[in-house]
């Protein structure tokens, strides 16, 4: 197992763990919202998503560095992890700010 592999199941490990964890503060949220360990489990999740993005930057930019031809790394388990990035990205974005400061959506209020 060569470094690349060894950095993209460690990423794999992250993302697991982020999504568990994820999955915890929705049934603790819809259990008891008033739970100590809301605030714990928020904060853990907070960190891996902040990790799993760091590590996938960093991943795109060593694939796609305009000097070195990388392409051909993109293997299946590489093109998972971009495509589950795409997705992280969009769920956790700030839509809130967008839609109040959007002209356009200012015009259909």
């Amino acid at each position: 197992m060569n470094y690349f592999d060894i950095y993209i199941t460690l990423i794999f490990i992250v993302k697991i763990a982020f999504i568990i964890l994820a999955v915890y503060r929705l049934y603790i949220k819809a259990k008891n919202p008033k739970d100590k360990n809301l605030k714990t489990v928020e904060f853990w999740k907070e960190r891996f998503e902040f990790v799993f993005i760091s590590m996938m930057s960093a991943l795109l930019i060593y694939l796609f560095y305009p000097r070195a031809n990388r392409i051909n790394m993109i293997d299946g388990e590489t093109k998972l992890l971009l495509y589950l990035f795409g997705f992280v990205l969009l769920l956790t974005e700030s839509w809130s700010t967008f839609i109040q400061e959007s002209l356009l959506f200012k015009k259909f209020k």
